[in-house]
């Protein structure tokens, strides 16, 4: 049913397209890379299509979407092989590292109000997210933050209720206690380390990298430090109590969504960007809500913040660069590629494009939308782009350490200090 009604939503927007974008003599090839889901996939390729349609003789070669972590893996071979795509999907972790390799294209001589990428309906602020110095490595595709996915059922069974913009970790371990007691449903562990890190570090005043770009924010941040090591205590009791969810299983990388233990129904919660609910509510089949992430008692500023759910950028080597410009262009100007791709890559930053699509996103796009409206008085602005070796990090750096913590190879206390260790060591090689 669903790729029936996908189906009918490209031939009601191909006849408006058409006439407002005239066909043209052009021709030539593309690759476009990307991560994502079979949601993305679908929403991408039906995209790519419509291009096509409008520039006969132009083919547009899809590398379609694949898990996070194997996605740079498959980056990482083709660049070592001079073969990357013209047009990738860029993540702030890592389009630093590519870009000071030379792998990216800079795209100031595209990007600008009526230029070949066309940043008229753009706010400077979204344009200035992608800069690295005085190079335009990539275009925001759109705007999420950082949260917890939520099953309102398994709340409403377990009688609990959030105020998610008070609720602080003492508040999370209550809870999760509750809902286990109550209803035998789990949490979720933290495999994801990296990004909780963060929201507890910047909530005492330090990014997770600090500015040198070659030591972690809580290396002499006592207060941020003794804050994580806290959360991670604290997810300990819940793991000795059987409360939190199988490590093992949750840390498994590559997983379908579907194969995920909040849309299996196994855990209540998902710690995740506000770009990925979509995602997980077509896989669970049910309404999940999206709530802020809780807060660390004694905060001094907001850990939330708004950040580029990823970046579109050329490669360098591409051999078709005005072809890869007016492809991005179409990508993120387009009236009828936003009302395909809707906020399945979190909320567009083309300020028409948003206006256009509200009224027709689904009701899990429409409560991302409003996530990332109401949510403006708790966040805080964004740090700078990750240093090179940020990637690397969170993946296998601090996966690998916490995941040893949980299964009992590491204590709580010599576990974060190799966290800091080994991430500062890293830092320190790719930023001399």
């Amino acid at each position: 049913m669903k790729k029936i009604g996908f189906l009918l939503l490209i031939l009601m927007i191909l006849p408006m397209m058409l006439f407002a974008s005239p066909a043209q003599d052009t021709s030539g090839s593309l690759r476009f890379g990307w991560w994502g889901n079979v949601a993305r996939d679908d929403r991408t390729n039906a995209v790519i299509r419509l291009f096509e349609a409008v520039n006969p003789g132009v083919k547009v070669e899809a590398e379609a979407g694949v898990a996070f972590a194997a996605y740079w893996d498959r980056l990482a071979t083709q660049s070592a092989s001079g073969n990357l795509p013209d047009v990738i999907q860029q993540d702030v972790s890592w389009i630093k590292l590519y870009n000071t390799n030379g792998q990216l294209q800079d795209l100031t001589p595209y990007a600008r109000a009526g230029g070949a990428i066309d940043l008229t309906y753009w706010p400077s602020g979204a344009v200035a997210a992608g800069r690295i110095g005085n190079t335009l490595a990539g275009l925001i595709l759109a705007t999420n933050a950082w949260g917890m996915i939520v099953d309102p059922a398994v709340l409403q069974r377990a009688g609990v209720t959030i105020d998610d913009t008070t609720w602080t970790w003492t508040d999370y371990e209550r809870i999760a206690n509750q809902i286990y007691t109550s209803t035998g449903v789990q949490s979720i562990p933290p495999f994801n380390f990296r990004q909780v890190l963060e929201h507890i570090s910047r909530q005492f005043g330090s990014p997770c990298f600090n500015d040198d770009n070659r030591t972690l924010g809580i290396t002499n941040n006592q207060t941020a430090y003794n804050a994580v090591r806290d959360y991670l205590n604290m997810e300990m009791r819940l793991m000795n109590a059987g409360i939190l969810y199988d490590i093992q299983d949750a840390w498994i990388q590559g997983k379908a969504m579907a194969e995920e233990p909040l849309p299996l129904g196994k855990t209540w919660n998902q710690m995740n960007w506000s770009n990925q609910l979509v995602g997980f509510q077509d896989a669970a089949r049910r309404s999940l809500d999206y709530i802020l992430f809780p807060s660390v008692p004694g905060k001094t500023a907001n850990g939330t913040y708004y950040r580029a759910s990823m970046f579109i950028s050329m490669t360098a080597r591409s051999q078709n660069k005005d072809l890869a410009a007016k492809f991005i262009n179409f990508f993120v100007n387009d009236l009828s590629a936003g009302r395909i791709l809707l906020a399945e890559r979190g909320i567009p930053v083309n300020t028409q494009i948003r206006q256009d699509i509200y009224g027709v996103l689904s009701a899990g796009d429409q409560k991302v939308a409003n996530y990332i409206s109401r949510i403006e008085p708790y966040t805080s602005p964004a740090d700078p782009a990750y240093p090179s070796g940020a990637g690397e990090i969170e993946n296998p750096v601090m996966r690998n350490i916490v995941q040893e913590i949980f299964l009992g190879r590491l204590t709580v206390d010599n576990g974060l200090a190799q966290v800091v260790r080994d991430s500062n060591a890293v830092l320190a090689r790719e930023n001399r």
